[in-house]
């Protein structure tokens, strides 16, 4: 069999290309993506994950991330965390010595500090420069959304090995200038990401709300599992969003999803004028593409 990885935005590039280092290696599509993810953690020029990251209103910046195995379908998330840059490996460490799904703020720094993970400054200057440029002013709405697709995003690494096994990481520093204590769907299984060896696999990014009034990534999956191509579920989960947000009588927040199905065929869709671009890494090269807007 051959392997196939897909990540996030442009900078998706960074993860598949280190990701597709393992998979080419003959390991495990998990180990894959969480690498995917660790190398845009450490990248300080993506401000929306891991070092580098912007801060919430009041400048704390606090990282959410989650994983899942498609083979047994054990999952681990860390939402809310400060001083700790590599939480997709994080996140792997409450699925594998823990009883839990989800460690939130202190607690999972703490619990991070046991499994011997460093504490680090998230912050750079240039961070900190970006901060103070893009936070509300005053007259500004509340709660204002940053544009995902001129701050990026998430970055959503989805793989299937050479067993054919199927593995998801997500990492994010969420919204710059949140509301302390905001969650996105980044760390909940079911919404930021869902991977399934029978069916497939699905991560989303972009304005994580979007996702979670709909379950997107599971819903997506759900719809791999009928026989469904991946780039029609996503379009199916688009359409979804959309819905509910005339039903609420409110504009669309951007958001794009990206799937594989079993067999490790990749597709994306996106609201309108998200621009969302991602990447796609085989045996054969790897590739950027442009998602088709819904």
């Amino acid at each position: 069999m051959s392997w196939t990885v897909i990540a996030t935005w442009p900078f998706g590039e960074t993860s598949v290309r280190a990701a597709q280092v393992l998979l080419a290696a003959g390991l495990p599509a998990l180990d894959a993506c969480i690498a995917g993810a660790q190398a845009v953690e450490d990248d300080p020029t993506v401000n929306s994950v891991g070092y580098g990251g912007l801060g919430d209103v009041t400048g704390r910046v606090t990282l959410d991330a989650c994983v899942m195995d498609g083979k047994t379908l054990r999952c681990g998330a860390v939402a809310g965390v400060e001083n700790v840059r590599h939480v997709a490996a994080l996140a792997r460490r409450v699925m594998e010595a823990t009883k839990h799904v989800l460690l939130l703020g202190e607690g999972a720094r703490d619990f991070a500090v046991s499994q011997g993970f460093p504490l680090d400054n998230l912050t750079t200057a240039k961070s900190v420069e970006q901060w103070e440029k893009t936070r509300p002013k005053p007259g500004d709405p509340p709660q204002r959304m940053p544009d995902p697709a001129a701050d990026h995003d998430t970055v959503t690494v989805l793989a299937r090995d050479s067993s054919g096994h199927l593995g998801g990481a997500c990492s994010t520093s969420g919204l710059a200038h949140k509301l302390p204590g905001r969650v996105g769907d980044s760390p909940i299984i079911g919404q930021g990401l869902y991977v399934d060896d029978d069916a497939g696999a699905a991560g989303a990014t972009g304005v994580g709300e979007e996702s979670m009034r709909i379950c997107g990534s599971h819903y997506i999956v759900e719809q791999l599992r009928r026989g469904i191509s991946a780039l029609d579920a996503c379009v199916a989960a688009v359409a979804r969003v959309n819905d509910a947000a005339r039903r609420r009588g409110e504009p669309v927040g951007r958001i794009a999803f990206l799937a594989l199905d079993r067999f490790g065929n990749p597709a994306a869709a996106c609201t309108k004028t998200t621009g969302f671009r991602y990447a796609v890494a085989r045996p054969t090269g790897v590739e950027i593409l442009q998602a088709e807007e819904f």
